[in-house]
């Protein structure tokens, strides 16, 4: 079963989004690491780029894929992860950690995603 850390939110997508402080960082789940296998190249935006909620606001490519990573939250971007686009296996190795992908100055909230519970149930009901 994949890990999912009750410390932050959830989208439907496979992205996660934890408050820090006034930012919130995002990165991708476990669960998507696993589904999309070595990590071998991570596209992020540009700080001060807006994002919205839904809309990919980068991409992740994989040895078998490229999938792109959707805002879980509305705002401007605040930070990208420039080691993650340097070393993209640090994706695989820590997707809750050092592999956050970007932090994120939201406009709104983090009301509408998913609690680590209701995660589980969606990528259970997933198979």
């Amino acid at each position: 079963m994949a890990d999912i850390p009750d410390d932050r939110r959830y989208s439907r997508e496979h992205e996660w989004a934890r408050q820090d402080g006034a930012r919130v960082l995002v990165g991708i789940t476990d669960f998507a690491q696993e589904q999309l296998g070595d990590v071998v190249y991570v596209g992020l935006p540009e700080a001060g780029t807006e994002v919205e909620s839904g809309k990919p606001l980068g991409e992740v490519e994989s040895t078998k894929s490229v999938s792109d990573v959707y805002s879980p939250v509305t705002g401007t971007v605040a930070e990208k992860n420039a080691a993650v686009e340097a070393n993209p296996e640090l994706v695989n190795q820590d997707p809750y950690g050092e592999g956050w992908l970007v932090a994120i100055e939201p406009s709104a909230d983090l009301e509408g995603l998913l609690s680590a519970e209701e995660y589980a149930a969606h990528i259970a009901e997933a198979g």
